[in-house]
């Protein structure tokens, strides 16, 4: 199985010193429970549509968010910008797993650019649909989409679902880094459910980060590497809250360094558990998946199947195998994984 490879050290630590940097973004708002950091514009931010709770999900409760001295709204530019369905040349075709012509803001998007560097969600139901923003978006409130838009940061994330937050859908949008400086993640989950469905993610350290939702039909691909990054494309660090459950379904997850992972569910937190991860294609990092063993306890109800282990970054599947830190715990299912480009089975260590 192999020396657990590079995983960043302190990591609780360092979520708790990048939130508190982070406190000084949004201040203000405006009608709609959004707010910005940026220059005063005519006309309102107008992207933003409040809409009713879905129903069987948590009452829609906005979070409360601590007074700052007032910034002015920004608005959306008057210019709009036609974009095909993703801005990325789309892969040599990998049969119907998602690539950049099935991921991303749709054809028919106009984006509407903002004069914003970030903005600041405080109204449960808001819709943020066709927005183009150069900065992040925090999440502060229940049941909130985030969809057919392009989020390009540096710094810490594209999107945070914050502490108090739950229900965040984020669809057929574009994520990624500005190739220039670091992205630490595209979408990182600090509250409760989360679905994240259709988007197109690169040129980041770690795209998707949560340990309990939806990830399904997403094109995850092509990390960049600073100095210190341990990339992973989707990591989880310990399992659900209880009676809930991680799901990572049909996504092409494709990391072309040598280290960490595709899928990592890691036990920095706490015990894994309950997690499916089903009909993926998968490649590179020092391994594509790291299957949830640790220190913390045996792990349970953790279900790999019907993936595709791909060789196209490394002859191995990842540098130094397909799989490390599975293991035959309660529940546990290991099965139908096969290697993309013989068909036959991949064994679980």
């Amino acid at each position: 199985m192999g020396t657990r490879a590079v995983r960043r050290a302190g990591l609780g630590l360092a979520v708790v010193a990048v939130l508190a940097a982070a406190t000084w973004v949004i201040a203000g708002g405006d009608d709609k429970g959004v707010t910005t950091a940026a220059e005063p514009s005519p006309g309102g931010s107008q992207f933003a549509t409040p809409v009713t709770a879905p129903s069987g999900g948590p009452s829609a409760t906005p979070s409360g968010a601590s007074a700052s001295p007032s910034r002015p709204s920004a608005s959306i530019s008057s210019t709009t910008t036609p974009i095909p369905r993703n801005s990325a040349a789309a892969p040599q075709s990998r049969g119907s797993f998602p690539d950049a012509g099935t991921t991303g803001p749709h054809s028919t998007t106009r984006l509407k650019a903002t004069s914003s560097t970030s903005l600041r969600v405080r109204k449960a139901g808001t819709v943020i649909d066709g927005v183009d923003i150069h900065g992040e978006i925090s999440v502060e409130a229940d049941n909130v989409t985030i969809k057919n838009s392009r989020v390009i940061n540096d710094g810490n994330w594209g999107i945070v679902q914050r502490e108090d937050a739950t229900n965040l859908v984020v669809q057929d949008s574009e994520i990624r880094g500005n190739g220039k400086d670091r992205l630490e993640y595209a979408i990182l989950n600090l509250g409760g459910m989360m679905s994240v469905v259709r988007n197109d993610i690169s040129n980041v350290s770690d795209s998707v980060s949560t340990n309990v939702g939806l990830i399904e039909d997403n094109y995850l691909h092509d990390p960049t590497y600073f100095d210190g990054d341990h990339t992973d494309m989707i990591q989880s660090n310990a399992g659900p809250p209880a009676g809930q459950r991680l799901v990572i379904r049909h996504n092409t997850v494709i990391n072309r360094l040598d280290q960490t992972s595709a899928v990592a569910l890691f036990q920095d937190f706490g015990v894994q558990h309950d997690a499916l991860i089903e009909r993926n294609l998968l490649a590179g990092g020092s391994y594509a998946l790291y299957g949830g063993s640790g220190d913390k306890g045996s792990t349970y109800n953790i279900k790999v199947i019907g993936n595709v282990f791909s060789r196209e970054v490394h002859k191995l599947g990842g540098q130094y195998g397909p799989v490390a830190y599975w293991d035959g715990g309660r529940g546990n299912v290991w099965q139908d994984n096969v290697w993309a480009d013989t068909g036959k089975p991949v064994p679980p260590s």
